[in-house]
């Protein structure tokens, strides 16, 4: 197995900040595996509202998550700041793969880091469609650069 490589805050060009909260913890005193994809629902979906102007209660198309994935690397814990970086990996013609680091303080390593992908469909529907321009242009300002 390949080593996996070391992410850091110079990977990712959009971040949101948030705050640990004393439920994110488990009894082991450390954030629950879970909240982690709770972190990344959060940062995607703030970007599309914020930058791609997506309404989430009305938008006749939205994204539904098709796949989710993520690697941990260090321990994060209530009171732990956190910082949510994004990036798109992979912009298709209806689908999105963003790319998550989650860091911790000021560290400049990820204690996690993940993806998750979007398929846009209609909402009415649940059929695929392509994704909304203005999504797309937001989308297109933090596509990774892939040296092809």
């Amino acid at each position: 197995m390949a080593a996996q490589k070391t992410e850091t805050r110079q990977d990712y060009n959009y971040f949101l900040p948030l705050q640990s909260r004393w439920m994110d913890n488990d009894l082991y005193g450390h954030v629950n595996n879970v909240t982690y994809y709770s972190y990344f629902d959060t940062v995607v979906n703030y970007f599309l509202i914020e930058k791609g102007g997506l309404d989430i209660h009305n938008a006749p198309v939205i994204g539904v998550v098709v796949e989710s994935h993520c690697n941990y690397m260090r321990s994060v814990a209530y009171p732990d700041l956190i910082q949510c970086g994004l990036r798109v990996g992979h912009l298709g013609n209806s689908s999105v793969r963003y790319e998550i680091g989650i860091f911790k303080n000021d560290e400049e390593e990820a204690s996690a880091a993940g993806h998750f992908i979007h398929v846009f469909v209609e909402r009415e529907t649940n059929k695929p469609v392509g994704i909304p321009k203005q999504i797309r242009d937001a989308f297109e300002t933090i596509l990774a650069e892939t040296g092809e």
